[in-house]
């Protein structure tokens, strides 16, 4: 009896000491996806049927920045000219063609369970608050992890909850659950690490449907560079009256 009361006090004491520092986790975490605040991240989306096959495939050009600003441009012959800008909580599509910035949502679908929020918005620290709800055993292969409970700290995030699974030892993502504002579970994700013993980038995202098809996209990071972008291309009016930035 003493045993298991001494168990459970030590348990709590860890999930205290993690509960303290959650922004830290948070931060540690987004290291693996996000190495500086201005990147350039050459992005590939990838859909595959329920028995495996591939379906479609996109690339896009992420310009990631700092102050929740982001600029992504379809470099795909489909695609080709169009792009999305993130300022903020405010998101704008930018058509060939067209002198008008169409406001769009972030849950707006790229390609597969792709939607824009997912490659736009990198930061779970600028963008939720958390708690820690313990340790658990997650991943493949199965490992220790941190589960954390987060809850969107602005109006403008692709998803109002994310429960997070967090490697303990180094604080890579290894899974989440992502869940839309009717706090239904919408994907669910996992993260793929570039050396799973001692990882220090994520090089995937695979993302499953729970609401419709039961299809896997996965996002794949092909290169980044650190990249500060011109103040101007993060102005829609300046996007749609110069369609070609490069």
């Amino acid at each position: 009896m003493k045993k298991s009361i001494l168990c459970a006090v030590l348990a709590l004491a860890a999930v205290g000491a993690f509960a303290q520092d959650v922004p830290a986790l948070l931060k540690a975490a987004d290291k693996y996806r996000m190495s500086s605040d201005n990147m350039q991240v050459d992005t590939q989306i990838s859909v595959f049927n329920t028995d495996g096959s591939p379906d479609k495939e996109r690339r896009y050009t992420v310009f990631a920045q700092a102050r929740h600003q982001s600029l992504v441009l379809m470099q795909s012959p489909a695609e080709k000219g169009q792009k999305v800008l993130m300022l903020g909580d405010d998101f704008w599509l930018l058509m060939p063609g067209s002198q008008r910035p169409l406001r769009i949502t972030p849950m707006q679908k790229l390609l597969g369970d792709a939607s824009t929020g997912d490659i736009a918005t990198m930061s779970w620290a600028d963008d939720y608050t958390g708690t820690v709800i313990g340790e658990e055993r997650c991943g493949e292969p199965e490992q220790a992890c941190v589960h954390l409970s987060l809850a969107a700290a602005r109006k403008g995030v692709t998803y109002q909850r994310i429960e997070l699974w967090l490697g303990k030892a180094k604080h890579e993502p290894v899974r989440a659950d992502l869940y839309v504002q009717s706090d239904k579970l919408a994907k669910q994700a996992r993260f793929v690490m570039d050396k799973p013993a001692a990882p220090t980038t994520v090089t995937a995202m695979l993302l499953r449907d729970q609401l419709t098809n039961k299809k896997e996209t996965q996002v794949r990071y092909l290169a980044r560079k650190e990249r500060t972008v011109p103040e101007a291309w993060l102005n829609p009016m300046f996007l749609a009256r110069n369609p070609a930035l490069e």
